[in-house]
């Protein structure tokens, strides 16, 4: 099989039809810069640097989904084309939410990713500088900051993901998505989702 890349704004993810490998740009392309590889990225910056990759093909033009809107993520389109129906969530420095229907993008939305919300809490007050506590109750109002925070971030992403699943699956992806497909009863976390978008899209 031919290594799959989804070239983010810190990482360098390839799938080699096994498991997710997770690296630095400069070391994935150390690593991987003499290997036949398929790529999609969000790092225009590395454009240049990519284009002279002889073995890396940019088959961000191949993911196309009905319905989609001008400058909507190219990663985000690959979560997307994983599956005909779900709510994809992709986890990572934004946390996007993205809804499909028999295989047409009905539309989405953008949060702040966990720790763009922690380092936001922090900007305001020294008082308020914590770290997340993900197992905080949501059935009672909290009594520290640390919850107090951790209940403003968690109930908000919980709060407006539930309002459009509907009965829907919801299909989580991303560095963070394993511990926020925890915050929900119905989801299925899965890393390998974007390479599974971005096969279909190379198949269509």
């Amino acid at each position: 099989m031919i290594l799959l890349a989804d070239i983010g704004n810190t990482r360098i993810h390839i799938y080699d039809g096994k498991e997710v490998i997770h690296l630095s740009h400069e070391e994935a392309i150390e690593q991987y810069r003499d290997k036949k590889l398929k790529y999609i990225t969000v790092k225009h910056q590395l454009k240049e640097q990519l284009e002279g990759l002889e073995n890396w093909e940019d088959v961000s033009g191949f993911m196309r989904i009905e319905n989609e809107y001008d400058t909507m993520g190219i990663d985000r389109k690959a979560l997307c084309l994983s599956h005909r129906n779900g709510i994809f969530v992709s986890a990572g420095s934004a946390i996007t939410v993205d809804v499909v229907e028999e295989g047409r993008y009905v539309g989405g939305f953008l949060l702040p990713g966990l720790k763009a919300y922690i380092d936001a809490y922090a900007s305001i007050s020294p008082a308020l500088e914590t770290e997340l506590n993900p197992k905080v109750s949501l059935n009672e109002l909290p009594k520290t900051t640390k919850d107090a925070i951790s209940f403003g971030i968690i109930a908000s992403i919980k709060t407006l993901v539930e309002k459009y699943q509907s009965d829907k699956q919801l299909y989580i992806s991303g560095g963070d998505g394993e511990l926020i497909s925890g915050f929900f009863k119905r989801a299925i976390f899965d890393e390998t989702l974007i390479f599974q978008g971005m096969k279909n899209g190379l198949l269509e």
